[in-house]
């Protein structure tokens, strides 16, 4: 599973807008229960110039982004990009359009609350425990003397936009730099995490020339906007709509490309980096996945490849030569598996099997079997038409559950010659894109759908057995069934054809 979601902890609306009958303005107001959050800026409803704002704050649990870093459940920095997005939530009022969101982080910490009305503004704080627009929590103001939270942005790992057309988009912003910031820590060169604000960009929020009178909670916006944008909600973490709560999204490419099972000799109808074979080690002591000591993070490890006339008789004679590098230097991929990129001549040893043997100065880890194929070219254009199965699908998994699928794939008009007996059986395909998106069958809902951008979030890996990945079902609601669909990318088209089949499996929360 290369997608995991972390939703947030707390979340609220704060505004400055004026209460019904004109006079008094909402700063003391609090919707940290409310199952929505909105954002919106009006320009002169009151007063000539008057404005009235609304925003929203978010806290997210980094603490546990860290602890899922340390258990290898999320990769290191560098190789996991983290997504905050928050869901459109429709409603009857008007919806603003072409106006951008801005998101920084808060640094100062804050209340969530206990209000609820986002109509009146009736559900003031009146000194308990929550924020509002003058106040960060029953205990302590806003360090900006005008209200409306205290936004960092002084560097660039600290600013984000969103454009929205329509105004009906969902939010979604990449802030891998913030989240690696607040991982980091206020003590360790990051920054402490009080979460993220969310408000209309300064250009779009109602123009005001400062904080005048007894009008404190006005912010000073001379080159503001003169004209309305009212209003745009999002879902918030009280929503029970389970896929529409704001999350940070942390998606990677976990996909592993094993070609032992789809090794080809060199061929001059292929170009150097195809010719190329990445091939794996997984190092397990006593059923668990452990570095080989000494050879860890950064340190290489050596293959050599000899010839062998049968599968059971193991390496012999010297190693093969027409391997490009002898020995070939492979490394560390994550914790106890090392991979190797390797090529070899067809003249060395075909038809026959090579052996693959791991090793570092004197000391050899590991002896493997490859069975090399040979590229051909074709006199027509290949139309493949695949049969696929997930062969160990269950129809239940538990909501805290971490399951394998494996992938059999083989070319549906597969049709041997058998002139006596039916021995013969169908050969497994290897895709070496493919991907799978996870849908909802009661309203086919798309709860995860195909990450093929520049995360490739739902790529399959493959190894010498076919196909497989991995999938945590903690993003799913339990309570109901979903079904995986695959697509696998076609060169010709140069584009990813959705496949017929449908798998189905249900998700329960057992309490016992």
């Amino acid at each position: 599973m290369a997608i995991k979601r972390y939703k947030a902890t707390a979340d609220t609306t704060i505004v400055n807008a004026f209460l019904p009958g004109w006079k008094l303005r909402a700063t003391g107001s609090n919707m940290g229960m409310a199952d929505v959050m909105e954002v919106f800026s009006i320009y002169g409803r009151v007063t000539s110039g008057s404005q009235e704002l609304s925003r929203l704050l978010i806290k997210f649990p980094t603490t546990t982004i860290s602890s899922d870093r340390t258990a290898g459940t999320v990769p290191a920095s560098g190789s996991v990009s983290f997504y905050l997005r928050l869901f459109n939530a429709q409603h009857s009022k008007t919806v603003p359009s072409d106006y951008k969101l801005a998101v920084n982080p808060i640094f100062t910490d804050w209340q969530e609350g206990t209000g609820l009305d986002l109509e009146t503004y009736r559900d003031a704080t009146h000194g308990n425990v929550g924020s509002n627009w003058m106040s960060a929590s029953n205990t302590a103001a806003w360090n900006s003397v005008s209200g409306g939270g205290d936004w960092l942005s002084s560097s660039a790992d600290y600013r984000y936009e969103q454009s929205f057309s329509t105004g009906l988009e969902d939010l979604e912003i990449d802030i891998t730099p913030l989240v690696e910031r607040w991982i980091k820590g206020a003590g360790a060169g990051g920054i402490a995490n009080y979460g993220v604000g969310v408000k209309l960009s300064s250009s779009y929020e109602a123009r005001a020339t400062g904080s005048t009178g007894t009008d404190q909670s006005v912010q000073n916006n001379p080159l503001g906007a003169t004209k309305s944008y009212y209003t745009k909600r999002f879902f918030a973490r009280g929503s029970q709509y389970f896929f529409k709560q704001p999350v940070i999204e942390a998606r990677w490419n976990s996909s592993r490309t094993d070609d032992r099972g789809d090794f080809y000799h060199s061929s001059s109808l292929a170009s150097a980096a195809e010719n190329l074979n990445t091939i794996y080690l997984y190092n397990y002591v006593r059923g668990v996945l452990r570095d080989i000591p000494n050879i860890t993070n950064g340190d290489p490890i050596f293959v050599n490849v000899y010839s062998g006339s049968l599968y059971n008789t193991g390496p012999s004679g010297s190693a093969i030569t027409q391997v490009l590098y002898t020995p070939a230097t492979g490394g560390w991929v994550s914790t106890g598996i090392y991979s190797c990129s390797l090529c070899i001549a067809s003249s060395s040893n075909s038809p026959n099997p090579i052996f693959d043997v791991w090793s570092s100065g004197s000391t050899q880890y590991f002896s493997g079997t490859i069975a090399p194929l040979d590229l051909s070219g074709f006199q027509t254009v290949a139309k493949p038409v695949y049969y696929l199965n997930i062969t160990n699908l269950k129809g239940r998994y538990r909501s805290n559950e971490n399951a394998r699928f494996n992938l059999y794939i083989r070319n549906k008009n597969w049709n041997p010659t058998i002139y006596t007996s039916a021995q013969a059986d169908p050969p497994a395909t290897t895709i070496h894109s493919a991907s799978y998106r996870v849908y909802r069958t009661l309203d086919a809902y798309e709860a995860i759908p195909y990450g093929t951008s520049s995360e490739l979030s739902t790529l399959l890996s493959y190894d010498v057995s076919g196909n497989y990945f991995d999938f945590d079902m903690d993003s799913l609601e339990p309570g109901y069934t979903y079904a995986f669909k695959f697509a696998f990318y076609d060169p010709a088209l140069a584009s990813w054809t959705e496949q017929p089949e449908s798998f189905k499996f249900r998700v329960e929360d057992y309490e016992y």
